[in-house]
């Protein structure tokens, strides 16, 4: 029996009734939060958010304004949001070829390209706002 329109199958052949509404948005949002503890549990992520807090600090103390800040809350979710792809593409690599492959090895290296660059992003606009246009007034 195919399961279309108000109902999808959980893989284990039970209908589950499609959430619609307020009720969707807090399944959604338990979701999301869901990955965001999965995230916590990669070691790359917390170091991510130990140098956004560092970051932060030195907008701090070089007086920052509001703009700067949200542009780097901006590059800084953005680059949440590559690390989470990156480490969805990870499990799912592992789950469907556990053995190592070039076809997988080619997939978490180029999630992890992508994350790379949104750190050298993150990094190069909060050295600029830091030390370049704050400290020597550029």
């Amino acid at each position: 029996m195919e399961l279309t329109g108000e109902y999808r199958s959980m893989g284990k052949g039970t209908p589950v009734k499609k959430l619609t509404g307020i009720r969707h948005f807090f399944a959604a949002a338990t979701y999301s939060f869901g990955g965001a503890k999965r995230l916590l549990g990669e070691a790359a992520f917390r170091h991510e958010l130990g140098a956004f807090v560092i970051a932060m600090i030195g907008f701090v103390i070089t007086g920052a304004n509001f703009f700067q800040y949200v542009a780097m809350l901006v590059l800084f979710l953005l680059m949440v949001a590559f690390e989470a792809l990156n480490t969805a593409i990870e499990e799912i690599v592992d789950r469907v070829s556990p053995e190592i492959s070039e076809m997988g090895k080619n997939a978490k290296d180029l999630g992890s390209l992508a994350c790379l660059c949104l750190i050298v992003a993150n990094v190069g606009y909060a050295a600029y706002v830091v030390i370049f246009s704050k400290l020597f007034a550029v």
